[in-house]
């Protein structure tokens, strides 16, 4: 979780950009705060600076109905900041500070295992892999949740500029991989992992197809997401409307898909029947569609 300084004029660079607007970031918290407007049940385990910034974001989760039980402030070092530029388009660009910042000092003492336990669903990203001790802090909050059960949600959220290389983010991310019942990635990111193959050809992205993957879905931005489990896969639209700023939206695209599947996790076991049935009913003249 980190402060982003998101400009007050759209469609300029940062150096032209003539003020900033702070305001509440992070992925994994933001798909945490839209659970919970979405009328869920969710919790953020993160660490912050022992700063104003800090204790503002703690109290915004609070806000938001937010379990903030499992959030760390670090005395020795600040908050995360990011500064985010708008273009024409809507899309962003991004320049973050930390060096180190405390969301990279999270240690697995420092984990709150008993809420990692209560969880249905445990939803992460991979920035926190970048460096120790949230790496390893990281991977046994993830262990520890699929050990009780959880199902792991992951979206890699590539953010290239924070990794040493492309070739380590590229490494980094698919460390886990395995790891996750559900994935979610932009075709960008698929493009990415795939070293420049075509993100909408189906068996490129099958590649990507874990053993254990239950459900695999590619945001495309206004055009909406395909959708891919292991026995059938397909294609939703997006609606249409003007951009006016996309920061979050892959964010409130997994927390809108993740709290309806809280409300009945047995769906990932049972994708293929009711593919299944949909396809002998329509076939039979029944009209479903």
């Amino acid at each position: 979780m980190l402060i982003d300084f998101v400009p007050t004029i759209s469609g300029l660079s940062l150096a032209e950009e003539p003020a900033f607007k702070k305001a509440a970031g992070g992925a994994p918290a933001n798909v945490a705060v839209g659970i919970a407007r979405l009328g869920g049940s969710s919790a953020f385990i993160g660490k912050v600076g022992e700063d104003e910034f800090g204790y503002m974001l703690a109290d915004i989760l609070k806000q938001n109905n937010v379990n903030n039980e499992g959030m760390r402030f670090d005395p020795g070092a600040r908050t995360a900041l990011t500064f985010v530029t708008l273009r024409n388009d809507g899309e962003r660009e991004f320049m973050f500070f930390r060096n180190p910042s405390a969301d990279m000092l999270l240690r697995e003492a420092e984990l709150d295992f008993d809420l990692i336990r209560k969880a249905k669903i445990f939803h992460y990203g991979s920035i926190s892999l970048i460096t120790e001790p949230c790496k390893s802090a990281h991977i046994a909050a993830a262990k520890a949740a699929k050990d009780s059960g959880a199902v792991l949600s992951y979206d890699p959220n590539l953010r290239l500029p924070l990794w040493p290389s492309a070739e380590s983010a590229r490494e980094g991310i698919l460390s886990i991989w395995e790891m996750a019942d559900i994935i979610k990635v932009s075709v960008e990111e698929i493009f990415f992992l795939t070293q420049g193959e075509d993100p909408y050809d189906d068996a490129v992205v099958r590649k990507l197809f874990h053993p254990n993957l239950k459900l695999l879905l590619v945001t495309e931005g206004p055009d909406g997401c395909m959708y891919y489990t292991k026995n059938f896969s397909g294609r939703v639209k997006g609606l249409k409307v003007d951009a006016v700023d996309t920061t979050g939206a892959g964010d409130a695209f997994v927390a809108g898909m993740l709290s309806q599947l809280s409300l009945d996790l047995s769906l990932l076991q049972v994708f293929y029947t009711v593919r299944y049935a949909y396809v002998q009913s329509d076939l039979r003249g029944g009209g479903i569609q």
